[in-house]
C-alpha cells in the first residue's frame, strides 16, 4: 500500500444518539445479549444513529434489524431525532413482515423508544419490549456493529437530506438486504439466507 501511495480508511467509532434522561418507564433487559434467532420475526433490534448534512446540519437514521438473518426490516431518515422517526421505521418493519404475537423487540432506553406512542405500536401488534441497561453498549452490540460497518461502506456525510435518503435506500434495499454477505448468515445475503431456510423447511 505504501508503494502504491494508498492509505487505509480508518473506521470511526460508532457514535450513539441515546437520549435516556426522561421520565418514561423502561422495559426489562429480556434479550440478555442473545443476538441470534431460530426463525425470522423472533427477535428484532433497533437503534438510531446520526448523519452529517452539509457543513453543520444533521440527520438521523433509525433502523430495525432482524437477528435471524440481519435483514433490515425497517428504516427511516429524518432531520429530527424524535418518536416519529423511530415509529416510522417500526411501521415499515411491521408492514413488511407482519410478525406474529410474541416477537421480542430490543432497543436502548432512549426517549424515542420509551415514549407512550412507540410503546403503543408495540402493544398493538403483540410485540414484547426489551431495553438495554443504561450505559451498557454491549446490550445492543449488534446494532452498534451494524452502524459502524455500514457507515464505513456508504459514508455518513451528505450534501442534503435528499441525497442521504437516496443513498441509504440504494444501500439498504438494493445492496445490503439483497447482496451483502454476512458471516452470521452462512456467507449469504440476508434475503438469500431467509430464502434458503424457507426452502429447507
Amino acid at each position: 500500500m505504501q508503494e502504491e501511495g494508498l492509505k487505509a480508511r480508518v473506521r470511526k467509532r460508532y457514535k450513539g444518539t441515546t437520549m435516556s434522561d426522561h421520565d418514561q418507564p423502561v422495559a426489562d433487559k429480556l434479550l440478555q445479549q442473545a443476538f441470534t434467532a431460530d426463525r425470522p420475526n423472533q427477535r428484532w433490534v433497533g437503534d438510531t444513529s446520526e448523519l452529517r448534512i452539509g457543513e453543520s446540519g444533521k440527520a438521523y437514521l433509525a433502523v430495525v434489524l432482524d437477528l435471524f438473518s440481519r435483514f433490515v426490516v425497517g428504516w427511516a431518515i429524518s432531520a429530527v431525532n424524535d418518536r416519529h422517526l423511530t415509529i416510522k421505521a417500526l411501521d415499515m418493519a411491521v408492514k413488511r413482515r407482519g410478525p406474529a404475537v410474541g416477537l421480542l423487540h430490543h432497543s436502548d432506553q432512549a426517549s424515542t423508544y420509551a415514549s407512550e406512542d412507540y410503546q403503543a405500536v408495540l402493544e398493538t401488534h403483540g410485540i414484547t419490549c426489551s431495553m438495554s441497561r443504561r450505559g451498557n453498549c454491549y446490550d445492543n452490540a449488534v446494532m452498534e456493529a451494524f452502524f459502524s460497518t455500514v457507515k464505513n461502506e456508504v459514508g455518513e456525510r451528505y450534501q442534503s437530506h435528499g441525497e442521504a435518503k437516496g443513498q441509504w435506500f440504494d444501500y439498504i434495499e438494493v445492496f445490503y438486504n439483497q447482496r451483502r454477505r454476512h458471516s452470521s448468515a452462512g456467507r449469504m445475503s440476508p434475503a438469500a439466507f431467509e430464502r434458503s431456510t424457507t426452502q429447507a423447511a
